[in-house]
């Protein structure tokens, strides 16, 4: 036989390097995080595991692809339309901007909301390696939206998105004040994404306010039910865990991302 063709390939959050014939035909792959080779056929299971030996270190199994878990199963099924996974940070910004005429698109203040967006998502979305699931730009009834759906290790946060701008933003009981402009709800909305979430998956689901930029960020008392965190210090969340297990993450993101899951909430 031919030599077999090795590929590295990341797909839905995971590392795998997938094992072709001559021809492009897969006929196994190695998930790096479960250690397992899948092959499709028992023919060429001797020449898979060679083809592999010199990417791989460590004990692997090898044998047939795992069985699909309800999870997979609700993945495969879902129709393009209702799968949010493929929207982007501050998806509904881009549709609203993509109206906007020309000659007042770079003055338009949702500029600088929707880098914030870009900002946080892209931080968020780094959280993969450490077992996290992120979605964006969440649609919730009426016009409200949940900008970003953390689902990781560490549990359920809805986290919403501040623009700071390089101004200072001051919190202070439950106002939010960006430079000179007057204090919004922003905690408020926090928790009330953070609940219509809850609701919506039946599970726990902690508020993040999340600071884009800020030139100063003063939380002199911070709300004990609403984190308050910097754009930078995201990757921080890598670091904590303890409340869901790998399996309890992948049932949760599949349920998250179904369009219809948000419905009544």
């Amino acid at each position: 036989m031919s030599a077999l063709r090795v590929t590295p390939v990341r797909r839905h959050g995971r590392d795998r390097l997938w094992v072709s014939l001559p021809d492009g035909r897969d006929i196994a792959w190695y998930d790096r995080d479960s250690g397992h080779v899948s092959v499709l056929s028992e023919a060429y299971e001797a020449e898979v595991v060679a083809a592999l030996a010199p990417y791989v270190t460590g004990a692997v199994t090898v044998g047939p692809p795992p069985v699909p878990t309800p999870s997979d199963l609700a993945r495969l099924s879902l129709h393009p339309d209702d799968d949010l996974a493929p929207n982007r940070p501050g998806e509904a910004l881009h549709a609203a901007l993509d109206a906007t005429p020309a000659r007042r698109f770079r003055t338009d203040p949702r500029l600088a909301e929707l880098a914030a967006q870009q900002r946080v998502g892209a931080a968020l979305d780094r959280l993969d390696g450490a077992g996290w699931r992120v979605l964006h730009c969440v649609p919730l009834p009426g016009a409200a939206r949940i900008d970003h759906l953390a689902i990781g290790p560490a549990g359920v946060l809805a986290v919403r998105t501040l623009a700071a701008g390089g101004r200072r933003v001051r919190i202070a009981g439950e106002s939010v004040a960006t430079g000179r402009a007057e204090p919004l709800a922003h905690l408020r909305w926090a928790r009330r994404d953070a609940e219509r979430a809850a609701h919506a998956l039946a599970t726990a689901v902690r508020p993040v306010l999340a600071v884009a930029e800020p030139g100063r960020l003063d939380v002199p008392s911070g709300p004990a039910d609403v984190r308050v965190l910097r754009d930078g210090e995201i990757p921080t969340l890598a670091r904590l865990g303890g409340v869901l297990k790998p399996a309890d993450v992948e049932t949760l993101y599949a349920t998250a991302r179904d369009r219809r899951t948000w419905l009544r909430v």
